[in-house]
């Protein structure tokens, strides 16, 4: 039997995660397409095709934030890929309503071909490829040949490639794929990321030689009701 209040519930979830796709003229939309414009002035002399989104600690926002994102690039008529390269807790199946049966394990363990594993989404210029079946070894796959391979054939097929990536102080997983992406965004979460936190995540992604190109601000309180996101770079 169906529950009827729990798929309601999560339903009401994912239009609250896709407000760039359901509602485009919200002031959140607008901040969103703000750090758009931030990363495109980010990359004078280097255009940023792959770009990761992570965080702190888990729920901070950087699931929706990567969705949001990724978005507001195929409104403007690229070609976008999101990738949900957290393999430990994977949510961007959820967010776009698709199964995660086949995904980026599959891909990196040579079982699926790339453009076979990717999914259409109700929003035009928009793939999504989820995580796939959750492996024992998610570091060893991020850094193995496979996920650089991987990246190379994206890039020929897709003129943005976002990474959803579990958070930066819990595993070792994004500071892995950091070094390999253009650009990283670092989300906090405001009156819940400590400040220490923030500061030892921008460390571990720079030592790394990730690229942080800034972070975001989430959950700020504005006047009235809205919630706002914010981007500052580093």
């Amino acid at each position: 039997m169906v529950n009827k209040k729990s798929t309601k519930k999560k339903l009401m979830d994912n239009k609250r995660k896709l407000v760039t796709k359901l509602d485009p003229k919200s002031p959140i939309s607008e901040q969103y397409r703000t750090i758009r414009t931030n990363i495109h002035f980010s990359s004078i002399d280097k255009e940023i095709t792959t770009l990761m989104v992570t965080s702190t600690g888990p729920g901070e926002g950087k699931s929706t934030t990567a969705a949001n994102l990724a978005v507001t690039f195929a409104q403007q008529g690229k070609q976008v890929l999101i990738v949900d390269a957290d393999m430990r807790k994977p949510t961007v199946h959820y967010t776009f309503n698709q199964t995660n049966s086949v995904g980026l394990t599959s891909v990196l363990t040579n079982q699926t071909p790339l453009l076979d594993a990717v999914k259409l989404t109700d929003v035009a210029n928009l793939m999504v490829l989820s995580s796939g079946p959750i492996p024992p070894n998610p570091s060893e796959l991020l850094s193995s040949r496979a996920m650089k391979q991987f990246i190379e054939d994206a890039s020929k097929n897709f003129s943005v490639i976002l990474f959803d990536t579990p958070p930066v102080l819990a595993v070792t997983d994004a500071q892995i794929l950091a070094n390999q992406c253009d650009g990283t965004i670092l989300v906090v979460s405001s009156g819940v990321t400590e400040q220490d936190q923030a500061l030892r995540a921008k460390e571990m992604l720079t030592s790394a030689k990730g690229k942080l190109l800034g972070v975001v601000l989430n959950n700020k309180k504005m006047d009235g009701k809205e919630q706002y996101y914010y981007y500052g770079a580093n």
